[in-house]
């Protein structure tokens, strides 16, 4: 009897993360690896905004299925305050 591999899925999940950076300002952002990306954050090769804003620590981490599904919540997210994107996070 031929022994089967199980199945890979069809694709890696999309992390959504919202980090605290310098002046206590606030930067959500999507990827599929969070320490990467958090790291290219921190030394300055990350998004143009924490280059200005270094972070100093995340606040939030959420798993979503695909790319399309992450970009949807990031999308609604940046249209929230700074105070109800920290009530999200639960901070």
């Amino acid at each position: 009897m031929k022994r089967e591999e199980p199945s890979a899925p069809l694709s890696k999940p999309w992390y959504l993360y919202i980090l605290e950076c310098a002046g206590g300002r606030l930067y959500t952002g999507i990827t599929v690896d969070v320490e990467a990306r958090y790291r290219a954050h921190v030394e300055g090769t990350g998004a143009k905004f924490t280059r200005s804003f270094p972070p100093e620590r995340i606040l939030m981490v959420a798993v979503y299925a695909g790319r399309s599904q992450a970009s949807k919540a990031e999308h609604e997210i940046k249209k929230l305050s700074p105070a109800e994107k920290r009530r999200l996070a639960g901070v």
